[in-house]
């Protein structure tokens, strides 16, 4: 599991953008970067520059996977007949953590990944601990009993800055979820503009 040292805001403020539309963040206060240099003007960046903070901001999104990870979904996505860009974004929002965010049964996708860690989530009835799970068109994703009347869950269910997308059919009462289909690019309800194929060209240099 990716080791959260440094808080997931200072991405916002790295990128210069809310990267996942959270009220709190400080990019709604100030865009410019963390540290006592963040206020100077930024010279334009290269082609480099420009794919490198791309794929920072989608590996960032989805809690800042670890690049190993990463890479291996673009490697992965590679293999696949068709958009390369579009079969990333596929293979990302199908991960059991992207899932369990989506489905709103958690506040943050950093929260998703602990709350699968410490083993709150079944996948067809059985329980599974691995954030990275590739969720599969039609398994029910659902929250354990026992874990149901979480604060962090209830807190969650009621969040009323984002939606559950139509990809995903959620029952809060009784606490599950399935994915209908693999997203399309357009269909997946990012606050910022991911640029997926500025990801691929920085991969494929």
């Amino acid at each position: 599991m990716t080791k959260r040292h440094e808080a997931k805001y200072k991405i916002d403020r790295r990128m210069g953008q809310n990267v996942w539309g959270r009220p709190k963040s400080p990019v709604n206060r100030r865009e410019y970067g963390p540290g006592q240099h963040g206020q100077r003007r930024k010279g334009k960046l290269s082609d480099y520059g420009v794919q490198l903070k791309a794929k920072q901001k989608l590996r960032g999104y989805y809690g800042n996977i670890l690049e190993k990870q990463f890479r291996g979904i673009y490697t992965e996505a590679r293999r696949l007949k068709g958009d390369t860009g579009a079969h990333m974004i596929g293979l990302l929002e199908r991960r059991l953590d992207a899932v369990v965010y989506r489905a709103k049964f958690v506040p943050t996708v950093f929260a998703a990944r602990q709350f699968i860690s410490h083993g709150h989530i079944k996948v067809n009835g059985r329980r599974v601990t691995i954030p990275s799970y590739k969720v599969k068109v039609g398994d029910i994703v659902e929250v354990k009993e026992k874990s149901k009347q979480l604060a962090l869950v209830l807190e969650a269910t009621g969040l009323a800055e984002r939606d559950v997308p139509d990809y995903i059919e959620v029952d809060h009462s009784k606490m599950t979820a399935k994915m209908t289909r693999v997203p399309l690019m357009t269909e997946v309800p990012y606050p910022v503009q991911m640029e997926p194929h500025l990801v691929v060209e920085f991969y494929s240099r």
